[in-house]
């Protein structure tokens, strides 16, 4: 099975320029399942609930989750992408897992960072997982990677591998949590980050680029530079992601002793 990643540079507001820019990347490479940055068809810095509002398109009918899913029959391929959502009244930051034939997951940001909290809902959707060929993926959106608990319960699922679509700021911090979320819990993480720099609030956000995809041991298969769009993809056999085994008497899910994980 083949995994990548698309990092670019949205220009904020701009969806279908962005939805564009995608299906270009995506024309000079070949993978089975593509992963996105977070909000990469509006860009990320809102100046308001309303302008967010303006922005966001329910799933799966909106715009861009339509535009993806028709990228994704055209391909061959499946996309996780990053899309502001409109349901039921809120606002969220959410992800999408679509394919040939339509979305197969959606997920919900429930780790808000700084002033997205201002502007989102948390998300209310539970953990899963869902098959993409032979793999069983699950979803994380950016901030997410900071709580083990997030991709612990993926792991626990059957996830052998978590599709992270991001907006990293702080350098190195999300690129390295993915790694130890990987090593931790032997799956494949495929982190997409974007580039570029958004001042629209008068707080300039650079963006760190260096999506990357990491394999259960920890190892980085396939690292972007900090400033430069690409869509690149690597072969992985997802099965790895199945021997939890640390030593030949260790396995780090059957070693848990969850009896003991909570507070006196």
């Amino acid at each position: 099975m083949r995994v990548g990643y698309v990092q670019f540079a949205p220009e904020f507001g701009e969806v279908r320029r962005n939805l564009d820019r995608v299906g270009e990347l995506l024309a000079h490479g070949r993978a089975d399942l593509w992963v996105l940055p977070e909000l990469f068809s509006t860009g990320y810095q809102f100046r308001s609930v309303g302008e967010l509002s303006e922005l966001a398109e329910p799933v799966p009918e909106g715009p861009t989750t339509t535009r993806l899913v028709a990228l994704a029959r055209e391909g061959g391929f499946h996309l996780a992408a990053g899309i502001a959502e409109k349901a039921d009244g809120r606002l969220y930051n959410s992800a999408v897992l679509v394919g040939p034939h339509g979305l197969v997951a959606r997920y919900r940001k429930v780790h808000l960072f700084y002033e997205e909290r201002n502007l989102f809902a948390p998300g209310d959707l539970p953990f899963s997982i869902a098959q993409v060929g032979g793999a069983k993926v699950g979803l994380l959106v950016c901030y997410d990677h900071l709580f083990p608990e997030a991709a612990r319960t993926l792991a626990l699922l059957g996830a052998d591998l978590i599709a992270h679509p991001a907006n990293l700021v702080m350098p190195g911090l999300g690129q390295l949590t993915m790694r130890v979320r990987a090593l931790e819990n032997r799956v494949f993480t495929v982190t997409a980050n974007r580039i570029g720099t958004e001042a629209r609030t008068g707080e300039a956000l650079r963006f760190t680029g260096l999506s990357q995809v990491v394999a259960p041991n920890g190892d980085v298969l396939l690292q972007a530079p900090q400033d430069r769009e690409e869509a690149r993809a690597v072969e992985i056999d997802p099965a790895r992601a199945r021997d939890k085994r640390l030593t030949r008497l260790n396995d780090v899910l059957a070693d848990r002793r969850p009896e003991f994980y909570h507070l006196a």
